[in-house]
């Protein structure tokens, strides 16, 4: 079989075969999922409908979700009384090492875990490809924004 042949069908089986996780797009609801929190107790996304949801996926190994942690810190503090709630879902594969970033971070925001890296079962449902990873749920539960600016989470805090 000639290379081009090959690599079309390559291309077309890939295409063919379903994928077992729909990826989140706007418009969907927050999903049903229940996972492991830091204080070793599980949480439902469900739960927090209702409110304003910043759902932040990140990793204790990822420089630029540690980075963007700090402004996490800042940011809960400041409207988490505003009807707004801020869920991390680390994907870590170490327990240990997320529990430790969590303490070093100063996080005090829901904290729950996936740890199966990518191949995590929330990750593949909300379309995670890349850390960090942040989706915006409006009060109702429903995706508004992935990777919102600054602006459009403080925008949808004050509606």
């Amino acid at each position: 079989m000639k290379p081009i042949k090959f690599l079309w069908v390559v291309v077309i089986l890939f295409l063919a075969v379903p994928s077992s996780y729909a990826q989140l797009k706007i418009g969907d609801t927050l999903p049903d999922i229940t996972l492991p929190n830091d204080k070793n107790t599980e949480t439902a996304l469900s739960s927090f409908v209702g409110k304003t949801v910043l759902v932040d996926f990140w990793a204790s190994w990822c420089l630029p979700c540690r980075k963007a942690n700090k402004h996490l810190v800042k940011m809960y503090d400041k409207y988490k009384k505003q009807n707004f709630e801020i869920v991390g879902i680390s994907i870590d594969t170490d327990n240990e090492k997320w529990l430790q970033a969590i303490q070093k971070d100063g996080l005090k925001h829901v904290q729950l875990i996936d740890p199966k890296g990518f191949d995590a079962p929330s990750a593949q449902m909300f379309g995670v490809e890349a850390l960090p990873a942040v989706y915006l749920f409006d009060s109702s539960g429903m995706l508004i924004a992935i990777n919102p600016t600054e602006e459009q989470i403080i925008s949808q805090i004050k509606q």
